[in-house]
């Protein structure tokens, strides 16, 4: 190499040597501008993720009977009392009359209970027992008749036995007579008036609770909202207990969201949200309303440490707006939460 060489290489090392330390000079300025910038990017935690939905009513069938009637469509707004179907009340009407006439029958025995004998029935048993008493004196005479025949001799010992029977049994009439009539004329045993007392009451409890029954064969709304769905068709027979019909209710919808753990301690009830809502350009405003205490999704493993991000619960928000009365159910949406946190 030769000694022009040698200085351009030189000069050439010195300028690079120059320019680098100029470059790790400015260079951590930058890289604190950059981690400023990247932590004003991530002081917001990530949108919440979830979907529109209403309160809810589901109607369940009464009994395992056939829909005769459907006088609502889904989507139809309904008020509070209004027909919705009729299911088959017959075999329920049945059952029904069957029970009240149950109910009259047991109330009529109280009342005769309650009001004790006829006093025909006290006359007629005052009848036997005197005819009964008539009886034992005939037969005391036969037997005395009969004695005095046997101690002469001339009756066997086995006809004054059969007379001392006779009289033996007439005696025994008379008491029993006698016992039949004192029970008329003392009246029914309160015990016995308890026992039905308490029958009627279980005959009517079964008629009221057939009663209630009936009524509800005519599905009604609870409530006034929205037809949501309508399971079952014209002819169909539901299993009882069945949800035969869904409506929607309340004022407006809300967003139920799933908080992660990260932001779970940071919520409070009231705290107010942003909501923007697939296919919807405005956003809405809501407040929470509600949050769980149970995470929604519990590994065995993400009870602590790091695994306990992976908690999530779930969260509602109540979105307000007149625009918010008229989204449907099931429609994802995000929800940010503002940055003054809660009124």
């Amino acid at each position: 190499m030769t000694c022009a060489e040698h200085k351009l290489n030189k000069m050439f090392d010195a300028t690079v040597n120059r320019r680098i330390a100029r470059s790790w000079v400015i260079r951590p300025w930058g890289a604190a501008a950059a981690a400023l910038l990247l932590m004003a990017c991530t002081a917001q935690p990530p949108p919440l993720l979830g979907t529109s939905e209403w309160d809810r009513i589901g109607i369940a069938a009464e009994a395992a009977e056939p829909i005769l009637q459907i006088d609502v469509h889904e989507g139809d707004q309904v008020v509070e009392g209004q027909p919705l179907l009729m299911l088959d009340a017959r075999r329920t009407q049945a059952q029904f009359a069957q029970a009240e006439a149950d109910s009259q029958r047991l109330s009529a025995q109280l009342r005769e209970l309650r009001r004790g004998s006829r006093s025909e029935v006290v006359a007629a048993a005052d009848a036997a027992l005197r005819y009964a008493k008539f009886q034992r004196d005939d037969a005391h005479h036969t037997l005395d008749r009969q004695r005095a025949q046997r101690d002469i001799g001339a009756i066997s010992q086995a006809a004054f036995e059969q007379a001392e029977t006779a009289w033996h049994l007439a005696s025994t009439d008379v008491t029993q007579r006698q016992a039949q009539l004192d029970e008329l004329r003392h009246g029914t045993r309160a015990e016995e008036i308890e026992q039905a007392e308490a029958a009627l009451l279980a005959a009517q409890s079964i008629e009221q609770r057939l009663s209630i029954t009936l009524a509800r064969m005519t599905v009604r709304a609870p409530r006034a909202g929205r037809i949501d769905a309508l399971p079952y068709k014209l002819g169909d027979q539901p299993p009882a207990g069945a949800t035969v019909v869904s409506i929607l209710v309340g004022e407006a919808p809300y967003a139920r969201v799933f908080v992660p753990e990260s932001q779970r301690a940071g919520l409070a009830f009231g705290a107010r949200f942003q909501v923007r809502v697939d296919g919807v350009a405005a956003p809405f405003e809501a407040r929470l309303r509600s949050i769980r205490s149970e995470a929604s999704f519990t590994p065995y493993f993400a009870l602590s440490g790091d695994d306990a991000s992976r908690l999530s619960y779930r969260a509602e928000l109540q979105l307000s707006g007149e625009a918010a009365q008229h989204l449907p159910a099931g429609v994802p949406l995000q929800a940010e939460r503002l940055a003054d946190g809660s009124d």
